[in-house]
């Protein structure tokens, strides 16, 4: 994974995550094989901020009725949050809103 932008999928938007960015912290759905070495230098290079921590989660796909099929699944993904230095500005992605 060379790219950064292959590792950072796209914001989490929650109302949790909402309320966390006042504390420094962001949410990301990240690629299921990136490590938070590898998260923590994707960030750092795509918005130009100073990373403190990176936690991560992984989440199981959950299994779903789609339309006239009987069962489907939805994909399993990664979660993590970030945590920023101190003095570090905020990720403008978010402050646009």
């Amino acid at each position: 994974m060379n790219d950064p932008r292959d590792i950072i999928i796209r914001p989490l938007v929650s109302e949790k995550s909402t309320d966390m960015m006042e504390e420094g912290k962001y949410t990301f759905v990240v690629s299921r094989k990136a490590n938070k070495i590898e998260i923590k230098r994707a960030l750092e290079e795509i918005f130009e901020v100073k990373v403190k921590s990176v936690n991560t989660a992984n989440f199981k796909g959950k299994t779903k009725r789609l339309g006239r099929f009987p069962q489907g699944k939805q994909p399993s993904w990664k979660k993590a949050v970030i945590t920023l230095a101190e003095g570090s500005k905020p990720i403008e992605l978010f402050e646009s809103r």
